[in-house]
C-alpha cells in the first residue's frame, strides 16, 4: 500500500564474518529489522549440531516458543520430534531454525493467536538464514511447510507439488546468491502443526515419517 515503508531488515544486526551460532544467536537476540519485534517476547533463533547434517526449516516461533526463547519446544515440536525417532535420523546430527525468528500474533483477549508472516517479514529476517546456511554448511535441508518453502525456494513454492523428493539445491528464485552452497539437496513436507490440524492425524503423521525416512536414507548414503 502507498505510505506503508519496507522493513529495514536484519542485515545490519547480522556480524560480518561470524565465527559461531552462538555468535548469530547473541546478536539476533537486539533485531529489530521488521516490527514483529515490538511485539514478541524475544528473538527465537535456531538451535542444534554446530556442523549438522541436516537443518529443517520452519515457519516461525508460536506461542510456546516465543516464551522460551527455543524453536520448536511446543506441540508442534513434540510431534516433530516423536516423527524424526520414527524416521530413524540421529536428533545428534540436526540444527533446527525457523525462517521468521519473532513471533507474529493478533491479540484475542488474553490469547495470542497465530498469524502466518507475510512476504516482507521472510525477506526481513532472511539474512539471519543465509548466514545460519553459511556457518552450518548442512548436506540436506527438510524443509517444513509452505512459508519456509517460499523463504527458501521463492513464492511459487508449493507442498503438495515437491514434498517427498529430494531435490537438487536451486538456491532462492528471487535471490540465488542468498545460499551459494552447491552439494545441499533439500526436501519438502509438511510443517509438523498441519498434522496437529488434520482430520486423520494418523494419517497425516505417517506420511510425514515416510518423507523424514526419505531424508534419513539420503543423509545415511
Amino acid at each position: 500500500m502507498p505510505g506503508i515503508e519496507a522493513p529495514a531488515g536484519a542485515q545490519q544486526w547480522v556480524p560480518s564474518r561470524p565465527h559461531s551460532i552462538d555468535e548469530l544467536k547473541q546478536a539476533a537476540a537486539g533485531c529489530q529489522g521488521c516490527e514483529l519485534h515490538e511485539n514478541a517476547t524475544q528473538t527465537v533463533f535456531g538451535r542444534g549440531a554446530p556442523h549438522a547434517k541436516i537443518v529443517f526449516v520452519g515457519e516461525q516461533p508460536g506461542d510456546i516458543e516465543d516464551q522460551k526463547g527455543l524453536p520448536f519446544v511446543g506441540p508442534a515440536g513434540r510431534l516433530l520430534r516423536e516423527a524424526v525417532d520414527d524416521a530413524g535420523i540421529d536428533p545428534t546430527d540436526l540444527y533446527i531454525t525457523n525462517s521468521v525468528k519473532h513471533f507474529r500474533f493478533e491479540l484475542r483477549g488474553s490469547r495470542r493467536i497465530h498469524q502466518t508472516p507475510g512476504p516482507a517479514h521472510i525477506t526481513a529476517c532472511r539474512p539471519w538464514l543465509v548466514s545460519e546456511f553459511a556457518l552450518l554448511k548442512p548436506e540436506l535441508v527438510v524443509i517444513l511447510g509452505a512459508t519456509a518453502g517460499k523463504a527458501l525456494l521463492g513464492p511459487s513454492f508449493r507442498v503438495n507439488r515437491s514434498r517427498g523428493r529430494l531435490m537438487a539445491w536451486p538456491g532462492s528464485a528471487e535471490h540465488p546468491e542468498d545460499f551459494p552452497v552447491a552439494e545441499i539437496r533439500a526436501l519438502a513436507t509438511i510443517h509438523p502443526s498441519a498434522v496437529l490440524r488434520a482430520d486423520n492425524r494418523d494419517i497425516a503423521y505417517q506420511g510425514l515419517v515416510d518423507d523424514l525416512k526419505i531424508a534419513a536414507k539420503a543423509v545415511s548414503a
